[in-house]
């Protein structure tokens, strides 16, 4: 897509950029682990954070520190307004209007535990299993409707759902993407009924080989343009290519060294994102991507790591990736 054809897209009328339709979670983080946790042990650790978890969280403060006007779609508990997550959340200019509050669950909560370049999740969500019922609602439709792009980051549950509320953001001239993850339950028709209604579509790796049955990334991408626009797989430490109008693009990520690499997908489609809304080609759009998605991972909990505008700005001027080992900035 052009850079003119994108500026169409802005419209007068449009309150954010960025509208981002997801899961919640409070994440309590175990890093800098000395063993790898088994069951029967116990690993004590001098590194522990609490932070704003999910796709949603990571995503929305990655685009709105680059200066992206956003707003988030959730589900939280009443427990909400107790919690530093949540409050910490709303302290990075975020819109939560439309946002609900819950009496009957608490907010979700994940365990994670880091080790090395790995870890493991705990969740417990229960307030989560039906989130896509907000799409009926007046006012969570009318916010998406005053975006430029609209993100949903959640599971993919009862596609029939999304799907009508899809076609209409693509009739009013407002882009979509989706980070679903990888749910085996769902057949590659109902994948096909959501994704095809998509810009972008951002898996991993190995999401991207299990949703098309590849053997390897590449194969992936080429299945997946079949479907989506601009598909585009994250590769970790490998960065992150992407497929338009038949051409590959890649880019690296930063050379840094990963304290937690929890999120860092979720920054990354933040990145991408702003870029994409400001303008950028599609190698600007994955070298921002790769940014936010490797600075995240240099730091635990996901957005701590996050650039503002100036360091962001220093990193595209260098070129992801391409001048020497890059060392993390204090917190």
């Amino acid at each position: 897509m052009s850079n003119t054809s994108r500026k169409t897209r802005t419209g007068a009328a449009k309150k954010f950029d960025l509208v981002i339709f997801g899961e919640f979670f409070s994440d309590m983080i175990f890093y800098q682990l000395r063993n790898q946790p088994r069951f029967g042990e116990e690993v004590k650790t001098d590194s522990f954070l609490i932070a704003p978890g999910g796709g949603l969280a990571r995503a929305a403060i990655a685009a709105s520190r680059l200066g992206s006007a956003t707003g988030i779609v959730t589900r939280v508990g009443t427990d909400a307004a107790s919690l530093p997550t949540w409050n910490a959340l709303m302290a990075e200019g975020l819109d939560v209007s439309a946002c609900e509050i819950n009496k009957d669950y608490a907010t979700a909560l994940t365990v994670s535990m880091a080790y090395r370049s790995n870890r493991m999740m705990v969740t417990h969500d229960p307030i989560n299993q039906r989130l896509e019922d907000l799409l009926s609602s007046s006012a969570v439709q009318q916010k998406l409707h005053r975006a430029r792009h609209v993100h949903f980051a959640c599971a993919l549950r009862r596609p029939k759902q999304w799907i009508p509320v899809l076609k209409q953001l693509r009739e009013a001239g407002i882009t979509v993407s989706a980070d679903f993850g990888w749910n085996p339950d769902l057949s590659p028709s109902q994948i096909h009924s959501i994704v095809r209604h998509c810009e972008f579509i951002f898996p991993n790796e190995n999401e991207a080989k299990a949703i098309t049955g590849a053997g390897d990334a590449v194969r992936a991408l080429e299945k997946l343009q079949e479907w989506v626009r601009v598909p585009v797989i994250k590769l970790g430490r490998r960065g992150a290519m992407l497929m338009a109008d038949g051409k590959i693009y890649r880019e690296p990520a930063l050379p840094i060294a990963v304290v937690d690499a929890t999120g860092a997908g979720d920054a990354f489609d933040g990145g991408f994102l702003h870029a994409f809304l400001h303008g950028s080609d599609w190698a600007d759009c994955l070298r921002a991507g790769n940014i936010c998605g490797s600075l995240s991972s240099a730091y635990p909990g996901g957005s701590h790591g996050l650039p503002d505008p100036k360091e962001f700005r220093h990193y595209m001027a260098q070129g992801s990736g391409r001048s020497g080992r890059v060392r993390a900035r204090s917190r």
